[in-house]
């Protein structure tokens, strides 16, 4: 997908490129997009077959939502630390290293013959995509020096993320209709095998620009921080939020990423420059990747559950179902890269994260009898056309201005955003639901209609909050040269 400007090349097709320059940086996107799409399609690939594993492997609730964490966990909590290894060791090293541990762990994930060797597997699985994510953004810096086309660029990456989160939810319920669910992480296996002896011939191995110190209490402050606040989060979609499984995490990552705080504005080298998160782009950047990414995953999991629960529909109608928002993000993220050309990045966040918000507040009227082509069908095509430029313009932000030597704390960073955002809102959204669907029951409603009223509520709040963020949004613009 190029993104262009009009009277410009597209990304790797600079005024004054040769042509063995832009076909190097042509390939470079391709083999970089292409693996950050799959580690986000890694995350939401055992989406649909989870009770199938459930009953292979005879788990509980809790086995379920070990397996179905293990991997975000890890990611999320060690992309900081994988951006700074990436700054101090050199992108090309990095990204390689982590592809080796993602292939690894995706062959044993495939082979594990029980539930404590598949989340291993998940876990090793989420090591991996921490180091690789944040080194292939790191490397894209250097494969594009020119901030203009590295701009450009962004745009496009952008999108990756969530186009991979919506091939897992599509793919998985499509394969698994007709093969083991095995067969779901032969994808990621895949990707690295070819992926690696194509790095050392299509990426540059330039060194770091200078010495990067590597903040070592710092790190396993933050890691350890994000890991307990992400499964405490997590572990409130199965109890309630007073309780000792949910409250002793939560605490503890709170008080973990408090000490982490206070580490980084002490440190003469911190993980996390203060100045770095204190910049007013990556003060809209982040909160908009962190909520756009939170919504969509709303989305996937609420009319998963309802179409399957409610309506009856398979894992394959299902999975078919979101083919509109696919199509509708895809259309949207080509045309995101000339908007931001054209009126700005953070104009397009706003604008977008408003069409996001539209689009929620359709889905939000949904109940039992609510008809796909008429009920659902306007939002799923409405919220990714605001999705995909929030993620566009939101990339060219979050990166904007950063040194060569910061590449990979900014991969670290906008990659933490895009995994912290699903986990905090899912476990504020549902909690939402929930206590919307326990009032209309005490109320006498028919346990249809009061599950369907709690997605309802949950939905419009997450349209609330687009809302919100996009007039906060709306204050924080600046000039286009400011950018």
């Amino acid at each position: 997908m190029a993104i262009t400007e009009p009277g410009s090349p597209p990304i790797g097709h600079g005024a004054t490129a040769q042509p063995a320059e832009r076909t190097g940086a042509v390939r470079a996107f391709a083999l970089l997009g292409t693996v950050q799409t799959t580690l986000i399609f890694t995350i939401t690939l055992i989406a649909v077959p989870l009770p199938e594993i459930g009953r292979e492997f005879r788990l509980g609730p809790s086995g379920l939502f070990m397996v179905s964490t293990a991997y975000g966990l890890s990611f999320s909590g060690l992309l900081l630390f994988g951006g700074r290894l990436a700054d101090r060791y050199g992108g090309r090293a990095l990204f390689a290293t982590g592809l080796v541990v993602f292939a690894v762990a995706s062959a044993v994930a495939a082979l594990a013959p029980g539930f404590a060797v598949l989340v291993a597997a998940r876990f090793a699985q989420g090591v991996g995509a921490a180091l690789t994510a944040p080194a292939a953004v790191a490397v894209l810096r250097a494969v594009l020096p020119d901030p203009g086309r590295y701009a450009r660029a962004m745009a496009t990456w952008g999108g990756l993320s969530v186009l991979g989160a919506t091939a897992g939810t599509l793919l998985s319920g499509v394969v698994t209709t007709w093969l083991p669910w095995r067969w779901m992480f032969g994808v990621a296996l895949l990707v690295s095998l070819v992926a690696l002896p194509l790095t050392p011939r299509w990426l540059p191995s330039a060194a770091p620009s200078g010495p990067v110190a590597l903040d070592l209490p710092g790190a396993a402050l933050a890691t350890a921080g994000v890991t307990l606040l992400s499964y405490g989060l997590l572990s409130t979609s199965g109890h309630a939020w007073a309780s000792a499984t949910v409250l002793v995490p939560l605490v503890a990552g709170l008080t973990l990423l408090t000490a982490f705080a206070a580490v980084e504005l002490r440190g003469r080298e911190p993980l996390l420059p203060p100045a770095f998160l204190a910049d007013r782009r990556r003060a809209v950047a982040l909160p908009a990747i962190a909520l756009s990414a939170a919504g969509t995953a709303v989305v996937f999991l609420l009319l998963a559950l309802y179409l399957q629960q409610i309506r009856g529909w398979s894992p394959l109608r299902t999975s078919l179902a979101f083919v509109p928002y696919a199509l509708s993000l895809l259309i949207a993220g080509r045309l995101a890269g000339r908007f931001i050309v054209r009126f700005g990045a953070r104009a397009v966040v706003g604008a977008g994260l408003t069409v996001a918000a539209g689009g929620l507040f359709l889905l939000s009227g949904l109940d039992p009898r609510t008809e796909y082509v008429t009920g659902l069908l306007p939002g799923l095509v409405l919220l990714p056309a605001g999705v995909a430029p929030v993620f566009a313009g939101a990339a060219v932000l979050a990166v904007a201005g950063v040194p060569q030597r910061q590449a990979g704390l900014a991969g670290g960073v906008m990659n933490t955003a895009m995994e912290l955002g699903p986990t905090v809102g899912l476990a504020l959204l549902m909690t939402v639901a929930a206590a919307r669907t326990s009032h209309i029951t005490v109320g006498g409603a028919s346990p249809q209609a009061a599950t369907t009223g709690g997605y309802s509520w949950a939905l419009g709040a997450a349209g609330f909050a687009f809302a919100l963020l996009a007039a906060l949004t709306a204050v924080a613009v600046r000039p286009r040269s400011e950018e």
